[in-house]
């Protein structure tokens, strides 16, 4: 039975940005609505521009129910075409992954987002020449390979008018003063100086135009190999010890050419082993962590556990939760990861040595590495403006390949890989672990994930910055010549007003108060156990164990035993580092100081906002951090207005106001997954409904699961 809701009588046409164009349409296209069996939904128009696939309904023309939290360039039913993952026709009930020339049209079209959010169209009441038309038009703008300059973001910049690089505040890290001005923050310019001999780029095209190297170093040595074999400066500790990296000579070499390479190395490495330089500890990143390909099997099979077509999917793989989320091996990534940097920062910290990271290019892992350890030890990079400065500093101009990583141009699966997003991932586990430490939000990481896929802005699509240069000059529309002028990521203005950009910045952020000791009191935080993994393959300490104190003991003993082959893993960590990450985290937390995570267990989480927004039956109405947060903000507020009332009768000036962040008012009609699953318009479903267990299994088969059952969702507090 399907509801129909009536086609609309008035045109609804897209509302296009400046340079795109209509590629294709479709009218009386059927969206479903997802999230229940009934084949609910509304009739509208699927086009297809060179930008994006968007689905108008007559709701898109009215402005009445605006989300607050509403992009400006992306609206609910656009998907950028790098955004989409996959596309699926259903032919006869069954379904089938489209590529290329079609022979025969699909009745059902399903789209698979890299945002994770699932498109359901019918196209049965569409003509069949529209069908042939948006199906093909869709398959070949979104998923053939393509050349650079044929992506909208020349487009846009060619058509849009008065583009300019708005800075915010965020450092560039495109001129030599950018870096002087870095090397002085840190006090790092003793030891180390910026350098101008890739200017034309004559030594590399894959190193930036400016960069960092030892005092000691000499020119001749970086022309050399092309930049190979030479360490480059990320971050100076306030000990004095510095962070580094270096891309590795090719591993297949014949041996004249391997001696020579290994004389220049060791001859690198005395001369900046002697004073004033610290001791240097090297460390391959190539054998110390997974490789790139493993990274990219991990994420393409949980990313699989929140494409969801329908309830009763949802509720199939949920009775099989912790077993598939373990299988796909990502947290585990994630884990890996964090303990790598928590040993870098123990070296840095602690031992006062230099860490040099080795990688094939330096710009993957490292990258991934140098930016966790600067977000751990240096506050500034836990500000909005200090954290984007830090991807524009390691990743933009560092030189990871987003268009190569990322798949933009569908040129090769071989090179896609998202380590990008496994950064984001290991940075929210520290987000969610210590609130108070970060100026931004998890919606700012959410968000900044999103961004990947949005091409007006040049950040997230060019392999390196010669390639951004090189591509930069070229016929603009307006001005008849002249360089592209190409937006950048970090004005948030473009994308959000300024009542949606409040939901950006944390109000709970503990701004770095006058040395007060009295200040330094630490929060606990529970855990939120449907998000991790109990049987995560680490050692147990006495000091921080598996368990918590107020755990009931027979519960520790039963589900002891069982774990108890788990937790011996081969990839224990040595007793300096154990000893490090023990002691720092048996004392209070210091917000503005080194920040270790909390690794053991399952404190390694999914990261809910960005991986369940579009599943409603993963949503807490009127639960979740958000309630907490608002009852908070609630106190906050009370405190002061208290405050105004007592500086207005003290004559004293009122003091800065509260970030407040709009629509937490009614909190108890949020979702947990707000600001992105917002007041719900649908009627919500209880959280387990017996009529779907009943459809998913008879009570015979739920017995013969029993002992599954009871080991995946054992309670502990």
């Amino acid at each position: 039975e399907i509801h129909i809701k009536e086609p609309a009588e008035k045109e609804v046409n897209p509302r296009l940005l400046p340079g795109e164009l209509l590629l294709c349409e479709a009218n009386m296209v059927y969206k479903y609505i997802q999230e229940d069996g009934s084949n609910r939904g509304t009739y509208g128009k699927l086009v297809c521009t060179n930008f994006k696939i968007a689905f108008l309904d007559d709701d898109s023309a009215s402005d009445d129910n605006e989300p607050q939290f509403k992009n400006k360039i992306i609206g609910e039913n656009d998907i950028t075409l790098q955004c989409v993952d996959q596309i699926y026709g259903v032919y006869d009930e069954k379904k089938k992954i489209l590529t290329g020339q079609l022979r025969k049209y699909p009745e059902k079209l399903i789209i698979y987002c890299k945002d994770l959010r699932v498109f359901h169209f019918c196209l049965r009441y569409t003509k069949e020449e529209e069908v042939k038309r948006i199906v093909s038009g869709i398959i070949h703008h979104s998923q053939t390979p393509k050349l650079l300059k044929r992506l909208f973001l020349f487009s846009y910049a060619s058509a849009a008018p008065n583009n300019t690089e708005g800075r915010n505040q965020t450092v560039m890290f495109d001129t030599l003063e950018d870096w002087r001005d870095e090397l002085e923050r840190t006090k790092g310019n003793v030891k180390y100086k910026a350098v101008t001999i890739n200017e034309g780029y004559r030594v590399s095209e894959k190193l930036p135009l400016y960069f960092v190297v030892p005092i000691c170093v000499s020119e001749e040595s970086i022309l050399k190999y092309e930049g190979r074999g030479i360490p480059i400066w990320c971050w100076s500790c306030h000990n004095g010890a510095a962070l580094l990296k270096m891309s590795a000579f090719p591993k297949e070499q014949d041996d004249s050419t391997s001696q020579t390479q290994k004389a220049f190395l060791d001859g690198i490495y005395k001369t900046i082993s002697k004073a004033p330089y610290e001791l240097l500890k090297t460390d391959d990143l190539s054998s110390s962590l997974p490789s790139l390909q493993d990274i990219q099997t991990a994420y393409t099979r949980f990313k699989q556990l929140f494409l969801i077509d329908n309830s009763t999917d949802f509720w199939a793989t949920d009775v099989k939760w912790f077993s598939l989320l373990e299988s796909t091996n990502w947290l585990e990534i994630i884990r890996r990861v964090l303990k790598k940097a928590i040993e870098v920062a123990e070296c840095l910290e602690r031992q006062h040595t230099n860490v040099l990271l080795i990688e094939e290019s330096a710009t993957d892992l490292c990258c991934v590495i140098s930016t966790l350890v600067q977000v751990m030890m240096d506050s500034y990079s836990r500000t909005k403006s200090g954290f984007q400065s830090l991807i524009q500093k390691e990743w933009v101009i560092g030189g990871h390949g987003f268009l190569d990583r990322c798949n933009h141009l569908h040129k090769s699966d071989k090179e896609e890989a998202p380590v990008f997003l496994l950064l984001l991932n290991c940075v929210w586990q520290l987000v969610q672990q210590y609130p108070p430490a970060f100026e931004f939000t998890e919606t700012y990481l959410t968000v900044l994930s999103d961004s990947l896929y949005v091409p007006i802005f040049s950040t997230f699509f060019f392999n390196s910055q010669h390639q951004k240069d090189t591509n930069t000059s070229g016929e603009s529309l307006k001005t008849q010549s002249g360089p592209f002028r190409f937006l950048t990521v970090w004005d948030w203005s473009v994308q959000f007003d300024p009542k949606a950009q409040a939901f950006l910045n944390n109000p709970l952020y503990a701004e770095k108060p006058k040395p007060d000791k009295s200040q330094r009191k630490t929060t606990r935080f529970k855990h939120q156990r449907q998000l991790s993994l109990p049987l995560t393959a680490t050692k147990s300490t006495t000091k921080r164990g598996f368990f918590r104190e107020e755990t009931d003991h027979l519960i520790k003993n039963i589900l002891g035993k069982r774990i108890s082959k788990f937790i011996n893993s081969s990839d224990e960590p040595p007793n300096s580092f154990r000893e490090f990450y023990d002691s720092w985290h048996s004392k209070p937390v210091d917000y503005h100081g080194l920040l270790l995570p909390r690794i053991d267990g399952p404190e390694i989480k999914v990261w809910a906002q960005r991986y369940l927004r579009w599943i409603p039956e993963a949503q807490l109405h009127g639960g979740g951090t958000i309630a907490t947060a608002a009852k908070i903000l609630d106190l906050m507020e009370e405190v002061q207005s208290l405050q105004v009332k007592m500086d207005e009768e003290h004559g004293q000036a009122i003091s800065g106001d509260i970030r407040s962040v709009p629509l937490l008012r009614n909190s108890a009609r949020l979702s947990s997954l707000f600001p992105f699953a917002l007041l719900q318009r649908q009627s919500i479903k209880p959280a387990l409904p017996t009529s779907t267990w009943k459809d998913l299994e008879d009570e015979d088969d739920l017995v013969k699961r029993d002992d599954e059952f009871v080991d995946l969702t054992s309670d502990m507090p």
